[in-house]
């Protein structure tokens, strides 16, 4: 069957995967490992495909052949990780070009945006994307890029792919989606306009918080040849272990995220009527601004959460967070384990205070990445720590 034809279940077992004459002869079911640094050749510049694991490695481009499939894409490009494939996406512009991002995002994001490239004289805008007004009023002849989180980390905003794709083309905008929150498995952002995809695969793509790599894919070879020299000549690409480790937990994919999905509605749905909580932050709700939109390009609502206890302090959300022991008191998410963060102090410290703040980023906000544990492990858990 052709793999076009293949749903994406069966997509995130063999979307890509094709033996080749190394291990095909010995019937390997998963590329092997290939820890080597470079390769034999018959004659200078005579190898078999790669000839570097910089420029090219086999078990690196099983992995990059597995992240187009499973996105719609044409091209796949693994990195050492989510910053390392966003700072190849930024390398693309010039000094003097803009970029519209959204204002609430993931903090290493506004770091690398401000604390790194602005200083090369590139403008960086951040605007409520919620509305996409707010896009357009900071479009200019200077506009090359537009930077989309969504759902948002950590206010779980929603925003509308097709339409910011509609204005970045109206414009010839490239059109950027960090899809880390959503996945593939949740929503397909090349399929509605996007130009670039990016994934921290640290995350849902690896899903078991051994590993830590990030992605990019797109469909155009122009952009992907752009890219891959970059990748290639700024060096930041991931092990061939590492490499291994992602492309076994994306066969996995579809069955944890249905999970998550699952027990995210239970525990939303358990803090929302809880008397103690002020605020739950999750896109299924029917109330959440621009639920309608997230229904419409989603194919779930995914397993973040965010909340505020009704005491709205920095010491009450630290105080719950402390006294959690089957949600990990930890950075990062989407692995298989429940995870729970304070923003404020943890992923947007490097964002300034009044910066986080306008975005909702309060000091009593709290993260979650609900896990495929029980789920009413998991609400005992967040009760005898709000009590």
């Amino acid at each position: 069957m052709s793999e076009k034809k293949l749903k994406f279940n069966s997509k995130t077992i063999h979307g890509g995967q094709k033996p080749d004459k190394a291990y095909g002869a010995y019937g390997a079911v998963m590329p092997p490992i290939y820890q080597t640094s470079t390769y034999a050749q018959t004659t200078p510049g005579g190898h078999k495909g790669f000839e570097y694991s910089r420029s090219g490695n086999p078990t690196r481009a099983a992995l990059e052949s597995s992240f187009a499939s499973i996105e719609s894409g044409n091209y796949g490009l693994a990195f050492a990780s989510g910053l390392a494939a966003m700072d190849a996406v930024i390398k693309l512009l010039n000094p003097g070009d803009e970029v519209v991002s959204t204002n609430d995002l993931y903090g290493g994001s506004y770091r690398i945006f401000k604390q790194i490239f602005e200083k090369y004289g590139i403008v960086f805008h951040f605007v409520d994307m919620q509305d996409v007004s707010e896009i357009e009023n900071k479009v200019n002849p200077n506009t090359k890029l537009i930077w989309v989180e969504t759902p948002t980390n950590p206010m779980m905003n929603i925003i509308d792919i097709k339409a910011v794709s509609n204005l970045a083309k109206r414009n010839d905008i490239l059109l950027a989606v960090d899809n880390t929150f959503a996945t593939p498995y949740l929503q397909r952002p090349l399929e509605i306009g996007a130009d670039i995809v990016m994934h921290s695969a640290t995350k849902y793509l690896g899903g078991h918080s051994d590993v830590v790599l990030g992605a990019l894919i797109v469909k155009d070879k122009d952009l992907a040849d752009r890219l891959y020299f970059i990748q290639n000549a700024s060096g930041a690409v991931c092990g061939p272990m590492d490499s291994f480790l992602t492309l076994r937990g994306i066969k996995t994919l579809h069955l944890r995220m249905q999970r998550h999905c699952e027990n995210g509605k239970v525990i939303a749905e358990y803090l929302k009527q809880h008397p103690k909580i002020e605020k739950v932050y999750w896109p299924g709700f029917e109330e959440h601004p621009n639920h309608a939109i997230a229904r419409e390009q989603m194919h779930d609502f995914g397993g973040m959460i965010s909340f505020t206890p009704k005491v709205g302090t920095f010491e009450e959300a630290v105080r719950i967070v402390e006294q959690l022991q089957i949600f990990t008191l930890a950075e990062s998410l989407g692995g298989v384990e429940s995870l729970a963060g304070h923003p404020a102090s943890m992923t947007h410290a490097s964002i300034p205070k009044e910066e986080r703040e306008k975005s909702g980023v309060v000091d009593s906000l709290i993260r979650l990445s609900v896990g495929i544990e029980d789920a009413s492990d998991l609400i005992a858990d967040l009760e005898q720590a709000i009590e």
